[in-house]
């Protein structure tokens, strides 16, 4: 009878686990931080795949396998959260934690990663949530207003990456830009990147943050830390959008009648082989005839299991240009694999990242923008023939459709990275980290220029390069010219640093130690040059069929001597965090580093840094106050290099080509030095002193942090005129100038609204640099405290400079002649030095300083708000108190040349008789202040639709819907990175506006 019993027992206990297995069902809700229910969170039991999703109250219900199971809770922007059930509850509230906590958050910073309560530097966090929104395709657009102090500016051409300058530019070389380390990686290129692969942007600002980078900081460092897989969970995901562009904004040209009164009134004649009665718009001609089509499409695999995780993604972008031809393609596939062994002691990861792109330019784009605005109207596009009309006697006057037409311009890359890294956690707190990278890019690059071309006259064929080059003629040879080249860089790293990680009592202790061992090859390749084809429909891959040989004077093209190199960068680093009470915070950083670019006597430079942090809020008199969740104070300097910008014979002695000569009856090749040895060419060096306040009010609601810095680069590395006496060839890289910058970044988020249906969240961040050349001098240089520079060379400009490199004036200081109106006769009139006025100003004499290209001030302003299952996103951009030179205006402002090439409305009351009204002066110079609508999203949230779709989301987006300016060109937006600043020259790709629908799918 017992056993009877015993049995029964069994049989309706394994009934009843049986039954637990099959149909018990848990329910709950889930909450949010602030007690709000979290709609289309996902819910899953650890180890199998058994999901659901929260309905719009946050509630679920769920089958779990066993009365043990193991729930994971996710949802964007909050901490995952694992709840074990215990046999007994089946009605759950599970409260989440955000991850996007300005306190708690973590930070990816130099060789590791640290809590943002505990920096004692300054870092700015951009979650992929947070990045801009549109057909974007690089890095900077996506940061564009998001980072105070990171000026970023860039046109509509989809083949040219953005211009970034982070708090004030650092050096007058051309390298200006931030160095980008992405995975711990550094230097990679970073078109390298998906933007739906992006998980976070950390933006190193300070010294104190980028130091232990050393030799590459000098202009900030940005971390990008991209998407990785998940233990408990197997994800697919498709991420796309389809939009279409327009242009924003033309130039204001006249029009066939407008002109032709002008010409009338002015008793002005177009020639008859330029007057056909045509009314063209040339600006429109060069567009395409339907807008620019936009698109991308990315599918992404995630996963894992308790010994790994993996990710695997492919994204295909393509966008086009609003220019006839223009056109932007790429693929990007990615892998990343972690692999733990040994209880987790061990773990290895892979990753493995190709990017292949495809960009088709604008045939001599700056020729073409250029001869849009000013051919004339009165010509057609095509002659009744079908031909092209072109007018062949006119000095540099070019038909800019047919420019096109007849040319090629195109570049292939190919970009791989493969990174293998190795992490062991040692005893006594010790973990040791292995990195080794290598990056393979590959360029193919073709011209080719039919016999169309060879109709112009060669004497007067100018490019129109960017500012601050210099035009030069172009020539296309005879039957054709083509020109391909072929180039390979590779660059292999190897890092590794043991780190220790120890708390005692109250006080923790944080110590990196590491190496670091790069070589750089560049260069690896040919070029060569061709003219003389057969016919024209061979284009730049058939070199071989051309006949160069049998045109005099010819000489082929082979590309740069300089073009190949090999460097070498070696590292040695070392950093100390100190944490007292999480109260008082220390770090030192210490980085030697030696580079084969500079002499042979100053390659080692020493890069150190300090920093302290006081967190007021820990204190026990902050204790019981309701006004503070987070008070903290910053102070910290440091010092980094810069070894960008220079190449492998930067400091080398090195000879070539000085033309020829003549010899006993020939020209003879002659050879000679034209580069001078400097061996005591050294690292240029950054100081930053930055201050800072990070704050938090209200529990949370309100959060921000205020930077002061100060930053200044010497012995800053340049091209000085040099007496030849001393360095034969006239000029010697050298060292010897100084730059500051000084600026204020204020930061601050808000959520001034939240319920139980809708949120409304703000962030604003402004920024203010004030940037200055301290000194310019070097003991070898003849020129004095300043350097004449930028030189549009429009017609009748000759010698004339816009800028100035000057000691106590900025980069990108305008200096140019003072317009002082029209004098009785109705002629421009000008300063003089001495303060007298005249109608013959002398160029460089009779100049005065006339404004800066800097701004004044950076603005960034989003708001987000939510309602229900709807959201809506609008950001604002503006930059403020910046001065343009609209060159462009200067040049389309001839009236007594009317008849020739056309001229911009507004110079309809001016005068022909007047012949300085086009004059490079402080007349073009214009207020550059703009705020623009950047983006404006409205997206909604289906949440799960099936069984299989787990989350569906749809939205709108629209690109710079409007902007605010006074600006008479096309665009505020002119370049405002290298040496030449705020100069619209005849070369401004028109910015677009983008409107594009996405969808994203979660499965």
């Amino acid at each position: 009878m017992e056993k009877l019993k015993l049995l029964l027992l069994a049989f309706f206990l394994g009934l009843s686990i049986n039954s637990w297995a099959q149909k018990t069902e848990v329910s709950g809700v889930i909450l949010d931080d602030k007690n709000l229910p979290l709609p289309a969170a996902n819910i899953l039991e650890k180890g199998t795949t058994r999901s659901v999703v929260t309905d719009f109250d946050g509630k679920f219900k769920i089958s779990v396998s066993n009365p043990n199971a193991i729930l994971v809770v996710s949802f964007l922007g909050f901490t995952d959260q694992t709840v074990k059930l215990d046999g007994t509850k089946t009605n759950l509230t599970i409260k989440m934690a955000s991850a996007t906590n300005a306190l708690e958050q973590v930070v990816v910073v130099g060789y590791g990663k640290g809590s943002r309560k505990n920096l004692t530097t300054s870092v700015t966090s951009i979650k992929a949530e947070e990045l801009n929104r549109g057909a974007l395709t690089d890095v900077g657009q996506l940061l564009q207003g998001k980072v105070s102090g990171l000026n970023i500016s860039s046109s509509g051409d989809p083949t040219r990456t953005a211009s970034v300058v982070l708090r004030g530019v650092s050096t007058l070389n051309s390298s200006q830009g931030p160095f980008y380390v992405i995975d711990g990686v550094p230097g990679v290129d970073i078109s390298m990147i998906s933007p739906d692969d992006i998980a976070t942007i950390d933006v190193l600002k300070d010294a104190a943050a980028t130091a232990i980078y050393g030799n590459r900081a000098a202009n900030g460092v940005i971390m990008v830390t991209t998407k990785k897989g998940s233990k408990d969970r197997t994800q697919i995901a498709y991420n796309g959008y389809v939009g279409w562009e327009e242009v924003s904004n033309q130039l204001d040209m006249m029009d066939a009648n407008q002109l032709r009164a002008f010409t009338t009134k002015n008793n002005l004649n177009f020639t008859p082989e330029n007057d056909k009665g045509a009314n063209t718009n040339w600006q429109k001609e060069i567009l395409r005839s339907n807008m620019a089509k936009s698109s991308s499409h990315n599918i992404s695999m995630s996963g894992g299991s308790k010994n790994g995780s993996y990710t695997a993604s492919i994204t295909s972008l393509n966008k086009e240009g609003v220019l006839l031809k223009s056109d932007f393609s790429r693929v990007i596939a990615r892998l990343a694999v972690e692999q733990f062994a040994f209880d987790d002691k061990v773990k290895f990861g892979l990753n493995v990242t190709n990017s292949n792109s495809k960009y088709v330019n604008v045939p001599q784009r700056n020729t073409v923008l250029l001869q849009a605005a000013s051919y004339l109207p009165v010509s057609p596009v095509r002659n009744p023939d079908g031909t092209f009309f072109e007018n062949f006697t006119s000095t540099g006057y070019f038909n800019p459709v047919a420019l096109i037409e007849h040319g090629t311009d195109e570049t292939q890359t190919n970009n791989l990275v493969g990174n293998l890294t190795a992490e062991v956690k040692l005893p006594f707190g010790f973990t040791y980290n292995l990195s080794i990278a290598h990056q393979k890019l590959t360029s193919s690059h073709g011209e080719f220029y039919d016999s169309y071309y060879a109709k112009y006259n060669s004497a007067n064929f100018y490019n129109n390069p960017d500012p601050p080059q210099n035009k030069s003629l172009v020539n296309f040879g005879q039957n054709g010219s083509a020109l391909r080249n072929s180039y390979e860089n590779t660059n292999n790293i190897i890092e590794s640093f043991l780190t220790w990680d120890k708390t005692l009592g109250s006080h923790k202790i944080k110590a990196v130690l590491g190496y670091s061992w790069q070589e750089n090859t560049l260069g690896d390749g040919f070029q060569a040059t061709a003219t003389n084809f057969p016919v024209d429909n061979v284009g730049y891959n058939n070199l071989a069929l051309s006949n160069y040989t049998s045109v005099n004077g010819y000489v082929v093209n082979f590309g740069d001597s300089r073009a190949y190199q090999k460097t070498r960068l070696i590292g040695e680093f070392a950093r100390l965090n100190y944490n007292f009470g999480d109260k008082y915070l220390l770090q030192g950083t210490i980085r030697r580093d030696g580079g084969s670019v500079f002499g042979v006597n100053n390659r080692w430079g020493y890069f150190p840094s300090v920093g302290g942090a006081w967190r007021v809020d820990k204190e026990s008199f902050m204790q019981g106050q309701k006004v503070f969740s987070d008070l903290k104070f910053r102070a910290s300097y440091g010092v980094t290099g810069n070894s960008s910008g220079f190449n492998a014979y930067t400091a080398q002695l090195v000879s070539g080509s000085l033309g020829t000569f003549y010899y006993n009856g020939q020209q003879i090749g002659a050879y000679g030095p034209n580069q001078f040895v400097n061996p005591d060419l050294k690292w240029e060096k950054t100081a930053t002193t930055n201050i800072g306040l990070d704050f938090g009010l209200f529990n949370g609601k309100v959060t921000g942090s205020v930077d002061l810095y100060d930053k200044k680069t010497t012995d800053m590395i340049f091209t000085y005129a040099v007496n030849p006496v001393l360095a034969p060839v006239g000029t010697i890289v050298a060292n010897g100038g100084t730059m500051s910058n000084k600026g204020i970044e204020v930061s601050l988020t808000a959520t001034p609204v939240k319920t139980a249906n809708f949120t409304w969240s703000t962030n604003l961040n402004l920024a203010s640099n004030k940037n200055k050349i301290v000194k310019l001098t070097n003991p070898f240089f003849v020129g004095g405290d300043s350097i004449r520079r930028v030189q549009p060379d429009g017609g009748g400009q000759t010698g004339s400079t816009l800028q100035i490199f000057k000691e106590g004036k900025p980069l990108g200081q305008f200096f140019t002649l003072l317009y002082a109106g029209k004098n009785s006769a109705g002629v421009s009139q000008y300063v003089a030095k001495d303060g007298s006025l005249t109608t013959t100003p002398a160029i460089g004499v009779d100049y005065h300083y006339a404004g800066s290209a800097q701004p004044k001030v950076l603005l960034g302003w989003g708001n987000n708000f939510q309602y229900k299952k709807f959201d809506l996103s609008v950001f604002f951009r503006g930059v403020f108190g910046n001065k343009i030179f609209n060159a462009t205006k200067a040049d389309l402002f001839r009236p007594s040349t009317a008849m020739t090439t056309n001229i911009l409305a507004d110079a309809a009351n001016e005068s022909p008789t007047d012949l300085n009204a086009y004059k490079y002066s402080s007349r073009f110079i214009e207020d550059g202040s703009y705020i623009r609508l950047d983006n404006m999203t409205l997206g909604y949230n289906f949440g799960k639709v099936s069984k299989f779709i787990q989350n569906v989301r749809v939205y709108q987006t629209i690109n710079n819907l409007f902007v605010i300016t006074k600006y008479s060109g096309i665009d505020p937006e002119v370049e405002q990175g290298g040496t030449a600043p705020g100069v619209d020259s005849n070369n401004f790709y028109p910015k677009t506006r983008t409107f594009m629908f996405g969808l994203n799918v979660i499965f």
